[in-house]
């Protein structure tokens, strides 16, 4: 047993012992104190002044006596746990009300404040407890706001006070950035060091209404991130209400080792008159949060914005009736269980498993300035844009991990470690492996890297103090690491030697506190190509010490170099030597490999010849007559590639510079990619005058920029990243502007602020970047702006428009009390009010009866940018008064005034909803045996094995497509044509007969003569058979495995699973042939339907996009009317459409993301099988197909075969 050590959280801890009681208590933490504080109508005199007003945290100096009220009307509640008034109380915040040099002072004595009444109030029965809050500061580091030292160094400071004011807990919350969470957490580890004592730790992530952290970590990232530091408590606070926690909360129940929390607000806030009021009662939210403890095993639960006394106190009401369900969780911190946790490594956006689906953990090995001569030269240039292209480049290969090494005689490693990783993390979705003989540069990684990285690698070659030295950093940041079977005496090659030195590195890591399932060893792959005889069983060592490893540490991983072993032959001879050796090293437990995943080959794609004489040189079989060597399969393997090109390593998927110019030239703003752009700047400028590149194509690519943002397809640091290219495109053309057209001159003015007592600026300042970036002026006026400096500002500038921003609820009635104070100054331009306190109902009534000219609702950055479009296109036209507003009706998508939609107030909510949520029955078992209503039937006949391509008008007729068109799903589904509510159905038949009929042929002919619809099809037969709840499949000219469709059995009912509508393997082999399909409307369908989308032909867009998506499934329909005709199941003469849609006929056709098979990168294999590029079908990183009016689905042809939900 590898034990892991751990520094114990003291065992005398009050909360922890009540914590882990055997009882399983619910504790229930207090409200929202800065609501309470609010309720108190404090003056600015209470906060010490007009400069400290809205500085909570002073008040324990100022009105000691109010927040002392505040604790006990939550004790008085019934809550067990008071948070500390220190929300905001690190220094980096504080030193925005010049109150930084207070930072222990604030904190010692709030935290003293509530341990005092704390204990008025605690009892043997009911102990009350105090916990020391620590809040997320203004800065988010991995946007480069701070630098981690300074944030790590600010936490400590904090968390210093609050242990000598003797808090029972730490609490870091609200967080909205990972490696601000890392960086506390040291903080934190070495405010503990400093006092010689622990107290229990807890963290709380806010998840927004996207579903992710501000800088976009999924809840699955979190969990991975934080897994290895020793947290007693993880879950969420803030953002929403507890209906919109639901998933991320069943996932923490799931996954986390930890006890998990749920802080939510009170709902949503509706502002009436400046004051906040939630929605959710204090009945409403128990009801919603006891779901969480009674079903889930939720044990620790309270309030956050918007929650009072009452809404606590009915939470307590839980407390005293209820248990929290069971869950295993750690009680202490001495060995890293896992739990019901998978390891993983993780990006700041999401975790990626190190134990893969049909796969080994796939690490790009192309960022290495170690072994590669494009990373130096571009190293040298100091060209990071020119890098992430490289990591982007692995990206579209497939890569799970990206390996990143800037070893580099003479250069700055730490600084070039920093510039890289701090671009790379939030340009690509891909974990790294931080790859250094050098522990500092590591470290410098690890300080801008936000995600649970792979430290590669350390070994006991230099002594163990750099050993235990990499061990530490992977505990202290943690990080899984990557450990050599090397020591002092060199590389040891002998099998039997490797595991000796890997157990040796397995009891050192656990002592160090690194569990095996973080370990990931390198057996050293030596190259075999050098023809010097010591060299020759390097390769048969290899595989057999991987074997041993495997077999004698369990839990561990094993990855490879592995183009090491080919090092000196030609590019082509590599290619296949690193394929079949990779083959034979994943059969014997590797489960990992740093690999250029283009430059490998599937087996099935390398002859057996081929195979053979690999085989036999990683396996030293030469032939002997005598003393003479008559066969060696380095010369053959040599002489059998001499002069072959290397292209088989193609490049996946189109490049930038395969597009037109006008389309490239949106790319890059879209892809945030610079790689390039001058030089397609340059192409554009021979055929554009400047001014159209900006305000047509680069223009165009910020405004999908903002669509993917707003449908929460795209991340903030991406978009960040787009608006810088914006920016550079738009420095290099701004030149050749004053030659040709004079001074280019902005769109309009935009004033922006952060109201007075407001220090948040993220939304603010992504205002600034998406307007300046889309050729508006702005006037950035900072934060905590009062109301004169607002007016002066506009008094200077005259600005088009008027902004102002705030998070805090009290900020809304600043908002409010500004616009009155406008309509004095004489000011009536329009006005956008943003921040996540307002609600459209409260800016579009409250704050609209105020103001005498017009108030927009900012939903978010690019709401903003679709007003000042607007706006400037309406004044253009003379279309637009101050007072009155769009004279030509409110354009789509804005929320000005009495022109908003009524279904944009807090009503509308999806917390509304009263309808259950549906959960699977977890008592059932998974079981793999066939279904009794599913027995074998006989084998299918098919016309040929292997994949076929249909595509043109003599293969597929458009009108027989057209034929199986499903008009209900077009009309009523696609072009929103419903029956209205007191219509009958006679009457609505008719009008679609008299509008979406004529509608429907007018754009059938256009699309005939334009050729805008351009069917092809990739089908074929794969021989197969059942292998429990999955779909092995296999190669039509061979008996290879190609993969297998792991699908979803159901756990009660008939138990129907995909698997069993085709025969069992017998013995390993396929009895069955599985039809498969992808079908595609074109390209040209997708382009068109883009180009009326840029022209704002919105009805247009709206009737071919529509019919082109229905036709893909048409289309569909068609190819599986073909494969049941082609396999001896033909339909009935003349069937109706209804009873083909109604499946009235034999078998049944699964479209990967449905609940028979929810396994959308499913559909990745299977377009690999079909060679599915013959006809420019594609999946994207994503697993998004490509034409989008794409459709791929498994077909079965068994009788019994039907559509069911597992």
């Amino acid at each position: 047993m590898q034990a892991v050590t751990e520094t114990p959280t003291v065992i005398a801890s009050r909360f922890l012992k009540r914590l882990h009681d055997p009882s399983r208590p619910v504790l229930v933490f207090d409200g929202a104190t800065g609501t309470s504080l609010q309720q108190m109508d404090l003056s600015a005199d209470d906060f010490g002044g007009e400069a400290l007003e809205g500085c909570n945290e002073n008040l324990v100096v100022t009105r000691p006596d109010a927040v002392q009220s505040v604790h006990r009307q939550f004790l008085d509640a019934g809550c067990d746990v008071i948070e500390t008034d220190t929300f905001g109380a690190a220094s980096v915040v504080l030193a925005e009300y010049g109150l930084e040099n207070k930072t222990f002072e604030l904190n010692k004595r709030a935290a003293e404040l509530a341990k005092e009444v704390a204990m008025e109030y605690s009892t043997d029965d009911k102990p009350r407890f105090v916990a020391g809050s620590m809040g997320p500061t203004t800065k988010l580091p991995t946007l480069g706001h701070i630098s981690f030292d300074l944030l790590r160094d600010s936490y400590q400071e904090q968390a210093e006070g609050l242990i000598a004011g003797d808090v029972d807990l730490l609490i870091i919350e609200t967080c909205q950035d990972v490696l601000q969470i890392k960086a506390a957490l040291q903080g934190i580890e070495q405010a503990f060091e400093t006092s010689g004592e622990r107290r229990p730790l807890m963290v709380s992530v806010t998840m927004e209404t996207t579903g992710t952290m501000l800088v976009g970590s999924d809840i699955a990232a979190v969990v991975s991130i934080l897994e290895p530091f020793p947290i007693d408590v993880l879950g969420l606070n803030c953002a929403t209400g507890p209906e919109q926690m639901k998933e991320h909360m069943r996932y923490l129940t799931e996954n986390a080792p930890f006890v998990v929390s749920c802080i939510p607000n009170a709902g949503l806030p509706e502002n009436v008159g400046g004051v906040a009021h939630y929605r959710l009662t204090p009945v409403e939210l128990k009801m919603q949060v006891m779901h969480f403890v009674e079903d889930l095993g939720v044990q620790v639960i309270g309030g956050c914005c918007g929650t009072t006394p009452a809404h606590i106190a009915a939470l307590s009401e839980i407390s005293s009736e209820l248990s929290a369900a069971p869950r295993n969780v750690r009680s202490h911190h001495h060995e890293r269980k896992a739990l019901s946790y998978e390891a993983a490594a993780s990006s700041i956006y999401g975790a990626t498993p190190y134990l893969q689906d049909n796969s080994f953990l796939i690490i790009g090995e192309r960022l290495n300035a170690s072994g590669s001569k494009k990373v130096r030269e571009l190293l040298n240039e100091e060209d990071w844009d020119g890098l992430v292209g490289v990591a982007r480049g692995q990206v579209k290969e497939n890569a799970h991990v990206l390996d990143i090494n800037v070893d580099y005689v003479g250069r700055d490693g730490e600084r070039d470690m920093r510039e890289l990783v701090n671009r790379v993390v939030t340009n690509v979705n891909l974990p790294l492996m931080l790859d250094s003989t050098e522990w500092q540069k590591m470290e410098a990684g690890l300080k801008v890297a936000g995600g649970k990285c792979i430290l590669n690698s350390t070994n006991y070659e230099d002594g163990d103090e750099r050993f235990f030295k990499v061990l530490e950093l992977a505990k202290r940041y943690g990080a899984g690491v990557v450990i050599g079977t090397i020591d002092e005496d060199g590389m040891r090659l002998a099998a039997d030697q490797h595991p000796a030195r890997a157990n040796s590195a397995y009891l050192d890591a656990g002592d160090g506190g690194i569990p095996a399932r973080e370990i990931l060893y390198d057996a050293l792959a030596l190259p075999i190509s050098t023809g010097i005889e010591e060299d020759r069983r390097n390769r048969a060592e290899t595989i057999e010490a991987i074997r041993r490893i495997r077999e004698d540490l369990p839990q561990v991983h094993v990855v490879l170099g592995v183009s090491n072993v080919s090092f000196g032959l030609s590019p082509a001879a590599r290619i296949t030597l690193n394929s079949v050796f990779l083959h034979d090293c994943c059969e014997a437990g590797m489960d990992a490999a740093i690999v250029s995943p283009a430059k490998i080959l599937p087996l099935i794609k390398i002859s057996e010849e081929h195979q053979k004489v690999c085989r036999d040189l990683i396996n030293d079989r030469r032939g002997f007559e005598g003393d003479v060597c008559t066969y060696d399969p380095l010369t053959v393997l040599t002489t059998l590639f001499e002069g072959v090109s290397a292209k088989a390593a193609r490049e996946s998927g189109p490049s930038l510079s395969d597009l037109p110019v006008d389309e490239r030239l949106k790319q890059h703003i879209i892809d945030g990619e610079r790689i390039g752009l001058e030089d397609a700047l340059k192409e554009g400028l021979k055929n554009y005058p400047p001014l159209d590149i900006v305000n047509t194509y680069l223009l165009d690519g910020m405004k999908v920029v903002g669509e993917l943002f707003g449908s929460g397809q795209m991340q903030l640091p991406f978009v960040l990243q787009s608006a810088e290219t914006m920016k550079s495109a738009v420095a290099f053309l701004e030149p050749f502007m004053e030659k040709e057209d004079g001074e280019r001159s902005a769109k309009a003015k935009f004033l922006i602020a952060t109201v007075k007592g407001d220090v948040h600026d993220i939304g603010k300042n992504l205002v600034d970047i998406i307007l300046t970036n889309n050729g508006y002026e702005v006037i950035n006026l900072g934060i905590k702006q009062d109301v004169n400096a607002i007016i002066a500002a506009q008094e200077e500038h005259q600005a088009d428009c008027i902004a102002m921003s705030g998070l805090l609820v009290k900020s809304t009635a600043f908002m409010k009390n500004n616009l009155q104070s406008f309509n004095e100054a004489g000011i009536n331009v329009p006005v956008v009010l943003g921040g996540a306190a307002l609600t459209p109902r409260f800016v579009n009534k409250d704050c609209n009866d105020v103001y005498e000219g017009k108030v927009i609702y900012g939903k978010d950055a690019f709401t903003d940018l679709r007003f000042m479009d607007a706006l400037v296109t309406a004044k253009a036209k003379d279309r637009w008064d101050d007072r009155a507003g769009f004279l030509d009706g409110t354009p789509d998508g804005l929320s000005i005034g009495v022109d908003a939609d009524p279904s944009d107030s807090a009503d509308a909510s999806p917390e509304n909803s009263s309808e259950p949520t549906e959960t699977p029955d977890r008592k059932l078992p998974v079981t793999y045996h066939r279904s009794d209503a599913v027995p074998e039937e006989a084998t299918i006949s098919t016309p040929f094995l292997g994949a076929s391509v249909l595509q043109g008008e003599d293969q597929i007729p458009l009108d027989e497509v057209i034929a199986f068109l499903d008009r209900q799903a077009l009309f009523a589904g696609q072009w929103q044509m419903r029956k209205a509510k007191n219509q009958s159905r006679e009457d609505y038949e008719q009008d679609l007969a008299d509008k979406a009929e004529p509608i429907l042929q007018t754009w059938l002919a256009r699309a005939k003569d334009e050729k805008l619809l351009l069917p092809a099809v990739a089908y074929g037969y794969f021989p197969c058979g059942r292998d429990g709840n999955a779909v092995a499949v296999f190669n039509p000219e061979g008996g290879a495995a190609l993969g297998r469709f792991d699908v979803p059995r159901q756990r009660s009912g008939n138990r129907y699973c995909i698997a069993d509508f085709f025969r069992d393997l017998k013995e390993g082999q396929p009895c069955d042939v599985l039809p498969m399909q992808a079908v595609t409307m074109g390209e040209e369908a997708s382009r068109f339907s883009q180009e009326l989308f840029r022209k704002d032909a919105y009805s247009d867009y709206l009737f071919f996009h529509g019919l082109a998506v229905q036709m893909a499934e048409a289309l569909a329909e068609w190819t599986h009317a073909r494969i049941r005709r082609e396999c001896g199941f033909s339909d009935p003469e003349a069937m109706p459409l209804r009873d083909i849609f109604a499946q009235r006929y034999r078998g049944s056709r699964y479209s990967f993301g449905y609940p028979a098979c929810p396994n959308v990168a499913d559909s990745r294999q299977q377009l690999e099988w079909l060679q599915a590029d013959r006809i420019g079908l594609t999946m994207d990183e994503s697993d998004q197909l490509h034409p989008e009016q794409s459709t791929t689905a498994l077909v079965a042809l068994h009788s019994n075969a039907r559509y069911f939900s597992a």
